[in-house]
């Protein structure tokens, strides 16, 4: 039986770390990112988002504005209040939204069709251009809000509404006569299909999921088939010269082995078809899924739990091409491979997967959203110099500042969702055991077969590698498993203050447990540098910074600018510095050398001299929040002193 994760209505986050990114979703990105798609955020790209709706629903006249996923906008930002609602009663909030929602009611179409672009600029096109279209995979993320306001409220309008789609989808698409055999461009309606089917109990629901993901790549490609028509049109020119891996339509996915193509539509996918192996018990499916896994983890990621190496197409390139300069890394797709290795985590019980995402939370995600909630990263590369961001360059997806928003804004909504979830990946559960994932402040009661169980955790993680958990109103005896991080050392665990033997199974300590226990856990995570894989010839020479789950990084601010220049002496432990500054992390500082500047010949590009060199301190902070004291270099990757 996989694991489940615990009803967020029974779960109060209070935590160091935490809290401040989790509060800062209710009390500033919801209301800010309400303004951003209702156009009042000034010198911000506007979104004309829920101005769509208006034109769509016939309350308004106007022409669309906007990617063609425009509505997916809306869609995140509901998710994200649904997940807020359930942990926050807020009424005013909640009637904003149930606003928003008899908005998106009025825009559906009589047969269900809900897709504000088609409706309103393109209603003959309905279905006739699955490759860039969008349709599949917005009303994916509209089911996914959907469940969510439904488990937050209780309220069944908004299901209702995406229920009506979905019964359209599943008559329009299929392999019987007179039904499109095609599929999602983008996919993510599988995702939202298969949360539809938890909610709802709808069976063809899920199998429309598969069969989404059964048809894919097999055969004649159905997107060239498509462009092919008399009638086909580009929504996007640049993809004149279709290459289906972009898509992950290259070939059937029981046969993939390697990550290609987009990263957020691969790893969308890939959540998708863990949770149908599953559900169907297909061995070969789940294969497929750990070895994408094994490719992306051993091969394809940044160390920040970043993927997609190009900008061009923001895709997967090759193994172990991992640039830092010009990567895209999006938030999307390290929000896509927590939602992976949640659904991988759950299935297998494999601490592993908890590993990875933890890496890419702490890391990619949170870097996509500044301290104060108001400003955005799409891209999170590992290296910035700002006067090389140029337009019509190499580089012109890095930005070295978090934007207020983007026309194509996909990612702050996203980051939105994600935070307000965290509680989803703290714990997962079965009839009789409890995992614990991550080591984050909460209180939860959670049920485990019959019983109702009341859990307590105090964590000061990831500043001191020590937390207990207490265990009350235990009936019988319960089986507990708390993950072993590939970075601790030392583990060590208490119960009642007495030193007690653990087994381990898969990355797990396991523990008996009965009623008023309390678990005392503790680890050693110290600073440490870490190298990369020769094969990736990018680095070679360079170490990075690790403490726990964060990768630090050197910013100008700090160090002053030339940070390219600067050769760290890996064989001096760095020192830890509890520090006020960026919500009061702990900064590291190390010691090193630089390049002498003063001492080259002035106005020579080259010369045949020695460099010299100059003892510097270096200071280093956490990759999450860089950027939140001005534009300047930064870098994740520094040269080893040998």
């Amino acid at each position: 039986m996989k694991l489940e994760s615990i009803d967020l209505k029974k779960i109060r986050i209070e935590d160091q770390f935490w809290s401040k990114h989790v509060n800062l979703v209710k009390n500033t990105i919801i209301p800010y990112q309400w303004d951003a798609m209702n156009d009042r955020i000034k010198d911000a790209e506007p979104s004309r988002c829920l101005e769509n709706f208006k034109i769509a629903a016939g309350l308004s006249k106007g022409e669309f504005y906007g990617a063609v996923f425009q509505d997916t906008d809306i869609a995140k930002w509901l998710e994200a209040v649904g997940f807020v609602l359930a942990a926050n009663k807020d009424e005013e909030l909640e009637k904003t939204a149930d606003e928003v929602i008899d908005l998106i009611g009025k825009a559906q179409q009589e047969d269900g069709y809900l897709n504000t672009y088609f409706t309103i600029k393109e209603p003959k096109r309905r279905w006739k251009d699955l490759c860039e279209g969008h349709e599949l995979y917005t009303a994916g993320h509209m089911m996914e809000a959907a469940v969510a306001y439904y488990l937050g409220t209780g309220k069944t309008k908004f299901l209702d509404i995406m229920k009506k789609n979905a019964d359209l989808i599943c008559e329009t698409f299929g392999q019987e006569e007179g039904k499109v055999k095609g599929y999602p461009g983008h996919q993510e309606v599988e995702i939202g299909l298969i949360k539809l089917y938890h909610v709802t109990g709808e069976r063809k629901y899920l199998d429309m999921a598969k069969y989404f993901i059964d048809i894919r790549g097999v055969g004649e490609n159905y997107f060239l088939k498509e462009m092919k028509s008399d009638d086909y049109h580009l929504i996007f020119p640049e993809f004149a010269n279709y290459d289906p891996s972009y898509s992950q339509s290259h070939m059937p996915v029981r046969e993939q082995e390697s990550a290609e193509g987009h990263a957020v539509r691969a790893v969308y996918m890939y959540t998708a078809m863990a949770e149908l192996a599953y559900e169907y018990q297909d061995e070969e499916l789940m294969k497929a899924c750990k070895n994408l896994w094994n490719n992306i983890v051993e091969k394809r990621m940044y160390i920040t739990g970043g993927i997609g190496s190009s900008g061009i197409l923001e895709r997967f390139t090759v193994d172990y091409d991992l640039p830092n300069d010009y990567c895209y890394c999006e938030s999307c797709a390290s929000i896509g491979l927590a939602m992976f290795a949640l659904r991988m985590a759950n299935i297998t019980k494999e601490a592993q997967y908890i590993d990875v995402l933890e890496r890419a939370l702490y890391n990619t995600v949170l870097a996509g959203v500044a301290l104060d909630g108001k400003s955005f990263f799409y891209v999170n590369p590992l290296e910035v110099r700002p006067e090389t961001c140029k337009d019509r360059t190499s580089k012109e997806h890095v930005k070295p500042i978090r934007q207020k928003w983007f026309g194509v804004a996909c990612c702050p909504p996203n980051i939105a969702r994600t935070l307000a979830s965290l509680g989803q990946y703290i714990y997962g559960k079965s009839e009789n055991t409890l995992y614990i994932n991550l080591f984050i402040s909460n209180q939860a009661k959670i049920e485990l077969g019959e019983d109702e169980i009341e859990v307590r955790i105090d964590s000061d993680f990831p500043a001191k590698n020590h937390f207990k958990i207490a265990f009350s109103k235990i009936a019988k005896e319960i089986k507990v498993g708390i993950r072993i991080p590939g970075y601790g050392e030392e583990y060590t665990g208490l119960i009642n203050g007495k030193s007690v033997a653990y087994t381990v199974e898969k990355g797990y300590a396991v523990f008996m447990v009965g009623e008023d226990t309390e678990i005392e856990i503790s680890f050693k995570a110290p600073a440490k540098y870490v190298g990369t894989n020769p094969k990736v010839s990018t680095n070679n020479g360079k170490v990075a910074l690790v403490r726990g789950p964060q990768v630090y990084c050197l910013e100008e601010v700090d160090n002053g600018d030339g940070l390219a220049g600067i050769y760290v002496d890996t064989k001096t432990l760095p020192k830890e510095i509890q520090s006020e500054k960026l919500g009061g992390s702990i900064f590291l500082e190390l010691q090193g050398k630089r390049i002498d500047e003063e001492d080259w010949p002035k106005n020579q590009l080259y010369a045949a001299r020695e460099i010299t060199y100059k003892d510097v301190t270096i200071k280093a902070v956490p990759y999450s929040y860089w950027n939140n004291r001005g534009i300047g270099e930064m870098t994740v990757w520094m040269n080893n002193q040998i």
